[in-house]
């Protein structure tokens, strides 16, 4: 049910506006119950939605106080019906927006100086915001929770679209992939090796600051730019053999055993234990493959590939003994998409050198071998099959039921919700400055 939430409050969890809303004049220009809404919180939300891309529909200075105060209302159900989140995924979803933010502005100094507030300060607003918010989707989750739609809705509503709104469905495959994981020679894994116990070494005798050789030689691009630094995570959002060194580390000084991950090999130190969280820096190396190995790799399946194409064995076996990738192995090769949790995809869901692949071929075809980077960022050779191919077209009831059905529990669901703060605000004291009257709000009941 959080489809509800997120259609019928688009921003709930903002960053927070750079430091043009610090030159804000503050007032409180609406008051909701006992809770009021500043001039400096509309400002925010507006250069979040700038800094996020996102488009309001009307004048900004109109719909968001009213989202605002919409919030309002949910924040004091989730009071009378004791809603609550806990700190931990209070903490987590911070720790992992502060890593997005940073990311994107390049690092944490970048970040610092584009809000124009400390690390510890965007935090605190953040853990602010994100609780606000999580709360008030939980309680949208309860109001529309136990909504369920009959096939008789669905084609119902289907049967009453006018032609021009039937919504239209985008070419949709079903691939599936082999892949080829180059060996690593051993040589080149010694070398790594070398290389990390070197810069141990110099960080242990202070010849070096570990943040410094990060920045300079890791190969994680999230957090190089960092000096490694990780930020607080939790013990489940780490790879296991990492945390099991992480989370075991005492000394700040001290630098851990080389940690091999599906990634490559890591250092690890210590910089911060807060509860059941840790905050470390480590430094990435990965072994590189030669290019004798890769041409090995493309050799070898498209030797696969012409005996598949000859019938010696099929694809699905080929998968399911042949193939170096996990997730998809014991299920014949199917790839899996993880934004619908079915084997549909839209060409812009897969990865970009499938897509480029597939884009060309006849369902039942084999590609020829090429070469991607796998999520680990390793770099593999894969073949695929276009297992089945459904050309763009208008939804249907026989082809496209779900789909349709999750426009009809949408459709439902916000239709609940309009009611559930029509009905609200009849009990809900209001009031709202004078200058912010002016506006075509989607709730008649805010001006009484």
């Amino acid at each position: 049910m959080k489809s509800f939430a997120a259609a019928f409050l688009l921003a709930l969890l903002p960053v927070f506006a750079a430091k043009a809303q610090d030159n804000v004049i503050d007032e409180v220009i609406w008051v909701v119950g006992d809770e009021a809404i500043l001039k400096s919180e509309v400002e925010e939300e507006r250069m979040n939605a700038l800094y996020e891309g996102i488009q309001i529909d009307g004048d900004p200075y109109c719909v968001i106080p009213e989202r605002l105060a919409i919030k309002k209302l949910f924040l004091h159900q989730a009071e009378l019906d004791s809603i609550e989140v806990t700190e931990t995924e209070v903490i987590q979803m911070v720790d992992a927006r502060i890593n997005w933010m940073i990311q994107q502005l390049g690092s944490q100094e970048q970040m610092e100086r584009y809000f124009n507030k400390t690390l510890t300060q965007i935090k605190e607003k953040l853990k602010q915001n994100i609780r606000e918010g999580r709360i008030a989707q939980l309680v949208q989750e309860n109001i529309v929770g136990d909504i369920k739609v009959t096939p008789a809705e669905v084609r119902n509503y289907f049967k009453d679209l006018p032609p021009d709104s039937i919504p239209f469905i985008p070419t949709q495959v079903e691939v599936q992939i082999l892949t080829s994981e180059p060996a690593v020679p051993q040589e080149e894994i010694d070398d790594v090796k070398a290389r990390l116990r070197d810069f141990t070494e110099r960080i242990v005798s202070g010849e070096s600051q570990f943040s410094t050789l990060a920045l300079l030689y890791s190969e994680d691009p999230g957090s190089r730019t960092r000096g490694g630094e990780l930020g607080f995570m939790g013990k489940g959002q780490l790879l296991p053999e990492f945390a099991n060194v992480a989370f075991n580390l005492q000394d700040p000084n001290k630098v851990s055993k080389i940690v091999e991950t599906e990634y490559g090999f890591h250092i690890i130190q210590l910089i911060e234990k807060r509860g059941d969280r840790v905050n470390v820096r480590h430094i990435l190396l990965k072994p590189h493959i030669p290019q004798e190995a890769l041409d090995n790799a493309v050799a070898h399946l498209d030797s696969i590939a012409d005996k598949i194409r000859n019938n010696e064995y099929t694809f699905e076996q080929a998968a399911m003994y042949i193939s170096d990738d996990k997730d998809t192995r014991n299920n014949h090769g199917i790839m899996a998409n993880p934004n619908t949790n079915t084997s549909k995809f839209e060409l812009q869901e897969l990865p970009q050198e499938i897509a480029k692949v597939v884009d060309g071929m006849k369902v039942g075809e084999i590609s020829d071998p090429f070469m991607m980077i796998n999520e680990n960022g390793k770099e593999i050779c894969a073949i695929v099959k276009l297992k089945s191919k459904t050309e763009g077209h208008k939804a249907t009831i026989s082809e496209d039921y779900q789909r349709l059905k999750d426009l009809v529990t949408q459709k439902l669901g916000n239709e609940r919700l309009h009611e559930w703060v029509t009905e609200k605000l009849k009990t809900t004291y209001v009031r709202i400055d004078d200058n912010w009257k002016n506006c075509d709000f989607e709730y008649k009941g805010w001006i009484k």
